[in-house]
């Protein structure tokens, strides 16, 4: 929980700088963001499942 309310404060502290300075903000577009992010993690989470056996394979 420690790391959502740390990511989510960065957010918010990058996004007023960003808007403060009138500058584009630095995301892509709001729901296409987030399915990228979560494509990335499960990704991530898919690799560590499955890394071991192709290990194994090409051992």
């Amino acid at each position: 929980m420690k790391e959502i309310i740390l990511a989510l404060v960065t957010g918010l502290v990058v996004g007023i700088v960003f808007a403060a300075l009138k500058l584009p903000i630095p995301a892509p577009p709001a729901l296409a963001g987030v399915a990228g992010i979560v494509g990335i993690y499960l990704g991530f989470k898919v690799m560590l499942w499955i890394g071991p056996v192709f290990t194994e394979i090409f051992k």
